[in-house]
């Protein structure tokens, strides 16, 4: 039988923040004109890049869609569901992970020297390493750039591989996702907030 897993700890941060990066954040389709800047996406990474990937690979790489001809680009790869969705967002950040991150481990990763030529010849290994923290370093950037005061609304529905080729042909990037960025107008959403699962019913205390 499960074990009842006690009360949560008091927060550490204040209900604001955690309204604004958990509780009341909302998946948002519908935004103000205000413009999504490169200072906004600078303090944004200048704090996702801190959360704790493996090795400290940091894969993630992404371009930022924001001009009419940027956006002709990336609709063309996109099903009729996301394409308004993206249309109508001031900045779509078009997230990739980099097969090659291990050519950084050495500033990255200097207490294992070394590493960068033990996994040169293993480019499956090194896709899998740099797929699954991207994914994790997308988590970061999610809540990130809530906390400079935009909304995001991520999605990954795409055509990968024409994506990559429009956007990451001279890189090698891979593209994974894609996250909708923002000021909300009003509520930002007109559909109502959907229930979430407990702590009991995802996790087992042994």
């Amino acid at each position: 039988m499960t074990e009842t897993l006690e009360a949560a700890a008091p927060l550490a941060i204040d209900d604001a923040a955690a309204d604004r990066l958990f509780r009341t954040a909302r998946s948002v389709t519908e935004w103000t004109d205000a413009e999504v800047t490169d200072a906004h996406l600078r303090a944004a990474w200048d704090l996702a890049k801190f959360g704790p990937t493996a090795m400290n690979t940091l894969p993630l790489r992404f371009v930022v869609v924001r001009s009419d001809e940027a956006k002709a680009r990336l609709l063309a790869h996109l099903p009729d569901g996301n394409r308004p969705k993206v249309e109508s967002a001031p900045a779509t950040l078009v997230l990739a992970h980099d097969p090659e991150f291990h050519e950084h481990l050495p500033r990255l990763f200097p207490v294992y020297p070394g590493i960068k030529e033990q996994l040169a010849p293993a480019p499956d290994v090194r896709d899998g390493m740099a797929r699954t923290n991207a994914l994790i370093q997308a988590g970061y950037l999610i809540v990130a750039l809530r906390s400079v005061g935009l909304s995001v609304r991520p999605m990954n529905g795409m055509d990968f591989d024409g994506v990559d080729a429009e956007f990451f042909a001279d890189s090698g990037y891979k593209s994974f996702m894609m996250i909708a960025a923002g000021v909300t107008a009003g509520e930002g959403t007109g559909h109502p907030r959907l229930p979430r699962l407990t702590l009991d019913e995802v996790a087992q205390a042994l």
